[in-house]
């Protein structure tokens, strides 16, 4: 495992650590579930005190895989009322030990949307049945590439209330696609972001107007990618750096998206790590 992805490893297990203990009827498991020959396993958590169905929220990790940085988000939702599943888009304990390899994993879908959407689908799948949740009230949320996916799962027509992508890749192959979508969009980003680009947002908020999406795109000044991660780092200049009100102000919009989408007052709760 390299450096950088120690550090993420490290300081999200903190987050879950102490996510956990604040809270005794979190339980969390992990789920083992199948994209046709492809063996994943999924991260589950939810308020085991909570009375009868409640909404669904799916986590999709960064480029390294389904490290314990998605996990503990999955924890924090979870926390906040919601059953949370922190999915797996590449196999069952598959890490990036390196950025090279990450890039290597993240492009094999990057490059196959329709794998990727059929990937993101087979999460949905695995746990949309479950008796603890409410299969009408259903979102995705997704950083850096997970970001992508949960774009892409909109774009797929998924039958889902909403999508927020942090710092994601807001580029697709097809933008007619977006006449697909059913779910309400909420993209954040860094006005920073090299990987986003000015002209990437723009081809964006063009292709959800052309899709008739009731879309948000939220641009945090001074923000770069991976603004969310406090493993991120505190060097803008590498186009990697958290971003402390950056992540406080997106989480928090985060919250009155989910309370719109699915009808309830935002939660007090579970604060951004």
């Amino acid at each position: 495992m390299g450096k950088a992805m120690r550090k993420a490893v490290g300081v999200a297990a903190v987050v879950t650590m102490t996510a956990s203990a604040a809270s005794a009827a979190i339980k969390t498991q992990a789920l083992p579930y199948k994209d046709g020959q492809t063996q994943l396993e999924g991260f589950l958590a939810y308020d085991d005190s909570a009375k009868g169905p409640q909404p669904l929220v799916l986590v999709v990790h960064e480029w390294w895989g389904l490290n314990d940085y998605a996990k503990a988000r999955a924890v924090q939702l979870a926390q906040m009322g919601y059953v949370a599943f922190a999915v797996d888009m590449y196999g069952q304990g598959v890490l990036a030990k390196d950025a090279k390899e990450a890039g290597e994993l993240a492009g094999k879908l990057r490059s196959d949307r329709k794998l990727m959407r059929q990937r993101i689908i087979a999460g949905l799948n695995a746990v949309r049945g479950d008796p603890r949740v409410d299969p009408k009230r259903i979102a995705a949320i997704g950083y850096c590439f997970g970001g992508t996916v949960v774009l892409e799962l909109a774009r797929s027509g998924a039958d889902i209330a909403g999508v927020v992508s942090f710092h994601g890749g807001l580029d697709t192959p097809d933008p007619s696609d977006a006449k697909n979508i059913k779910a309400r969009v909420l993209a954040a980003t860094g006005a920073d972001d090299k990987s986003v680009p000015t002209s990437q947002i723009q081809a964006f908020e063009d292709e959800m107007r052309q899709g008739k999406v009731d879309y948000q795109v939220l641009i945090y000044g001074g923000a770069v990618h991976a603004f969310t991660n406090p493993a991120s780092g505190d060097d803008p200049s590498k186009n990697v750096a958290y971003n402390a009100a950056a992540d406080r102000r997106s989480w928090q919009a985060m919250k009155n998206f989910f309370a719109e989408i699915f009808k309830a007052a935002p939660p007090a709760t579970a604060p951004a790590a």
